[in-house]
């Protein structure tokens, strides 16, 4: 096709700005303002609304507008009529017994705050492992306990199952010797599926078999150092016996497919659930060993709702009685956290039994220290820090349960008692481990005090010191204390001769450091650990306790110019020399500069630390990092170049008024030169095309034009190697939005940018339009046409006398070329190669499968033409009704948006030198879809 011709209108923006702006109109709101509520009223009238249902009436208090939505529900949602229908119980109001009832439950159930067991099993786990050889007894079976007892006879009854459980105690069992922690651990868990199989194959005595047998090895402590973790994998066991015995017994008590609710009574409890349950518990009762017995019954004991109302309140103090006759304090106490931990589910309002099960530790706490545990430490090779140690999860549990919701008294009255003891630091830390962190912080010097007082040989006081420091990062102490805290502590911290006891301790109290004091004890602090981790490059062992360092410093001191002001604060980051680790604190710096630094700095220090940071960060990216990674690093390092460098650049720009001297304008196109050896080191390519523009205006808005020029030459030879899809929050998606946007904005700036003297006239934009050209766009995209549609808007405000907008201090081609007649030819004659090139996609659109595009484009361009070209101009008015009716030709045009653009133009019609805008109206016909 040849060159069509392009006229662009003459436009004076001025006045076309004051025409189209909003008339100004006083408004007496009186009492109505939009953004009040409205206050619905139900009126006393009933109306019928539909058949069978009836509305209220509502009105406005304020304006007597109604509301829609109220008068339609009949101030009730859908969903709480439904509600209501489906369960008639819930409707009913609640009498004052229910009420009573229900507050009653709600109150004495655990809430969300109370940590559970489950969530301290794998910590224990973890812990405490090792590497000696373990034995166990496996069940082997036996027939007696697969035959049935099919006399009627109780005294037959009772016999076998004596006899029964005889039979594990008479050889039915084989012992295995020399496993290691694993073997061990699948051992158990076999025995955990023996003991599901036997019950869903209704085998009941066999599975009781197996949790006896399971409960007497926590009885034995020949690897004393695996205990707590035994603990653990033996009261899976039992919790799972507990809930089949539970089950079991509930599915007995459904009537006619009703089950029993939550907060059922004794009373609703059919005779046949009772006897089974009693059965339970008098085949637990015929147990000969203590240890399994008590085990076995806490297990069950939520059963006791089945018997009688008070059956757990009883039952807890009997058992606490039970474990006075276990002799090893370390199973005994394991014991009592047991029994806590059952409590706290089925019966947590009875804090008085757990307070006895703790008093009762209290009094036999001294035969830790005695000779029998002595002996038996010798003879394991197991020193008595370590041996203490194993004590914390069980005692831990136990206080956690005693100081769930309990008043301050009671807690008071507890730490009297454990300070009334002697050699009691282990007793301390589980006090400070479990009690509220405000209960702890308020007495601070108190607890120093008896910290002071402990023997250090039995339970290190840096460990002590650690659990105080967790209590103060979560409470203040009182204000006054809070220096001599700190000085009490360090003076034992700073002390510690092993790295690790060091700096496990050092990485708490950082924080209390952070929290209530300056720079100057925060630099104390980081001056010491750098010393007490340098030798010997300890570091190396403590990365996990370094990070955490940085990352609670840089919580508290999130001001820049206060963080790198504290003198030892780029040496403790010297000390993380292993690669990964490092890159993980350069991240984690500017995370918290991007999101806490509002105000640009000019500071050279802060400078030259972040952006070696940066340069650490682009330095680790490798054939092998992850794509995710690389996006990481890529935003951080793009925040960084959009905060610092071209935020610095506007900022000495408006410091100066936009007058640089010499010495600023150095600066700047420092800046400048930065972004631009930086932006390439980026990977994702719209991150470096939209740096490329974002840091070219800024070069152009500090009248560095070279490097302006620089960048968006740059930018224009990046758009070839855009790929077809791009990942995107990680999916795969076209580029082509994100292309026709990044273009469309750059065109935008092409309009403000001077020509170069060396260069040919407009050859950005050239340059732009060839690669546009010879990029490859896929076949069911009009995007490209799009693009020259925009390209159409940039020439046509090219061409004339004043540009809408300007940059301060940067003469722009409207005054460079001064509205030369040679200058309007090149715009013109590029104006009409892009008019070529639309209207030859155009007619490529004419096929069935693509008339509905073609419909679309039409239109587009057509507004292009009225909102840009000279219309009266033949030709183009021409063509103006030519796309007019190509755009309804096959019915895909939206008729309202045809009828709204058709009453624009005879709007415009009667604006002066509009007048042929009358004339084009008379030959816009609209066309019906029929």
């Amino acid at each position: 096709m040849a060159a069509f011709p392009w006229h662009a209108r003459s436009r004076n923006y001025v006045s076309e700005s004051e025409v189209c702006k909003l008339e100004s109109v006083s408004l007496d709101f009186g009492d109505y303002h939009p953004l009040k509520p409205i206050t619905v009223t139900e009126s006393k009238t009933k109306k019928m609304n539909r058949k069978g249902s009836t509305s209220s009436t509502s009105s406005s208090s304020s304006s007597s507008l109604m509301d829609p939505l109220s008068s339609v529900l009949d101030g009730t949602d859908p969903l709480s009529l439904f509600a209501a229908a489906a369960d008639p119980v819930t409707a009913a109001p609640p009498t004052d017994g229910t009420r009573r009832k229900r507050d009653k439950d709600e109150s004495s159930a655990v809430g969300s705050d109370f940590e559970p067991w489950s969530s301290k099993r794998g910590e224990i786990l973890a812990r405490y492992t090792t590497t000696e050889k373990l034995s166990i007894n496996l069940y082997m079976g036996s027939e007696k306990g697969k035959t049935t007892t099919t006399g009627s006879a109780v005294s037959e009854k009772v016999r076998t199952r004596l006899e029964e459980l005889d039979d594990l105690e008479e050889g039915s069992q084989k012992e295995l010797l020399n496993l290691t922690q694993q073997d061990y651990m699948n051992r158990i868990e076999e025995l955990n599926q023996s003991l599901k199989d036997a019950w869903s194959s209704d085998q009941k005595v066999k599975a009781l078999k197996i949790v006896i047998q399971c409960s007497k090895l926590l009885s034995e402590t020949t690897v004393i150092q695996f205990y707590p973790s035994k603990f653990v994998l033996i009261t899976d066991i039992l919790d799972t016996f507990g809930k089949l015995v539970y089950e079991r017994i509930l599915s007995m008590c459904v009537d006619n497919r009703v089950s029993l609710p939550g907060n059922f009574s004794p009373e609703s409890v059919n005779d046949t659930a009772k006897e089974t349950c009693l059965n339970w518990f008098f085949k637990i009762a015929s147990i000969r060993e203590l240890i399994p017995r008590f085990y076995v019954e806490a297990a069950i004991l939520k059963c006791n709702k089945f018997l009688s109302k008070t059956g757990i309140s009883e039952c807890l103090p009997r058992l606490t009685s039970m474990i006075r006759g276990i002799g090893d304090p370390l199973v005994a106490v394991y014991a009592r956290a047991y029994l806590c931990r059952v409590g706290m589910e089925v019966a947590p309002q009875l804090k008085e039994s757990l307070n006895k099960n703790f008093f009762d530790f209290l009094l036999t706490f001294k035969q830790i220290h005695g000779d029998t545990v002595q002996n038996q430490l010798v003879v394991q090779c197991v020193e008595i820090p370590l041996y203490l140690t194993l004590y914390s999860p069980a005692i831990d549990w136990i206080l956690q349960c005693i100081a769930y919701h309990a008043p301050d008294v009671l807690l008071t009255e507890m730490m009297e008692r454990c300070k009334k003891l002697g050699n009691n630091a282990l007793l301390l830390n589980s006090v400070m481990s479990a009690f509220r962190a405000e209960f702890i912080a308020a007495r601070s010097m108190d607890f120093i005090g008896m910290i002071k007082e402990c023997d250090e040989s039995g339970f290190p006081k840096h460990l002590l010191f650690r659990s105080l420091g967790l209590n103060l990062a979560l409470a203040d102490p009182p204000e006054n204390d809070r220096h001599q805290i700190l000085n009490e502590a360090w003076k034992v911290i700073t002390k510690l001769k092993n790295p690790q006891d060091y700096i496990n301790c050092a990485e708490v109290w950082v924080e209390y450091t952070c929290r209530h004091f300056t720079k100057r004890e925060v630099n104390t602090v980081l001056a010491d650990a750098i010393k007490h981790m340098t030798p010997d490059r300890a570091f190396e062992d403590a990365y996990p306790q370094l990070q955490s360092i940085i990352q609670k410093v840089i919580t508290y001191i999130y001001d820049f110019a206060l963080l790198f002001s504290v003198e030892k604060f780029l040496p403790f980051l010297d000390m993380f020399q292993k690669e990964s680790v490092r890159v993980e604190v350069c991240k984690c710096i500017m995370e918290s500069f991007i999101k806490h630094q509002q105000e640009s700095t000019k500071d050279p220090v802060i400078l030259n630390a972040l952006l070696h940071i940066c340069k650490t960060m682009h330095d680790s990216v490798n054939a092998l990092t992850l794509e995710d990674e690389k996006r990481i690093l890529a935003s951080l390092i793009n925040g960084f170049i959009k905060m610092s460098v071209n935020q610095l650049a506007m900022e000495t720009r408006r410091v100066m008024k936009g007058n640089h001297s010499r010495k600023t304008a150095a600066f700047v196109r420092a800046c400048v030169a930065f972004c631009f050896i930086t932006i390439p080191s980026l990977s994702s390519i719209f991150t470096r095309l939209n740096l490329y523009l974002h840091s070219g205006q800024v070069a152009l808005a500090n009248q560095c034009l070279s490097q302006a020029d620089a960048f968006f030459k740059a930018a224009v030879s990046l758009v070839p190697e855009v790929p077809k899809m791009i990942s995107i929050d990680g999916k795969m998606r076209p580029s082509d939005a994100f292309l026709l946007e990044f273009l469309c904005n750059f065109f935008s700036t092409l309009l403000v940018v001077p020509d170069h003297p060396e260069q040919g006239v407009l050859f950005l934009v050239r340059g732009l339009l060839n690669v546009i050209q010879d990029y490859t766009w896929e076949d069911n995209s009009d995007d490209k046409v799009r693009i020259y549609t925009n390209v159409l808007h940039l020439l046509s405000a090219m061409t004339q006398e004043a540009f809408i907008y300007h940059v301060d201090k940067v003469d722009s081609n409207d005054t460079l070329y001064g509205g030369d007649s040679k200058f309007l030819a090149e715009i013109n004659k590029l104006s009409e190669t892009v008019v070529s090139q639309i209207l030859d996609h155009l007619k490529t659109l004419g096929k069935e499968e693509t008339v509905k595009r073609q419909s679309q484009l039409a239109f587009y361009f057509f507004n292009t033409i009225l909102a840009h070209g000279d219309l009266r101009n033949n030709r183009l008015n021409q063509l103006s009704v030519s796309l007019w009716n190509l755009a309804q030709k096959h019915g895909f045009a939206d008729t309202k948006t045809m009828v709204k653009t058709l009453e624009y133009i005879k709007k415009r019609s009667k604006q002066p030198e509009m007048s042929h805008f009358t004339d084009l109206a008379l030959r816009l016909p609209l066309q019906s879809r029929t």
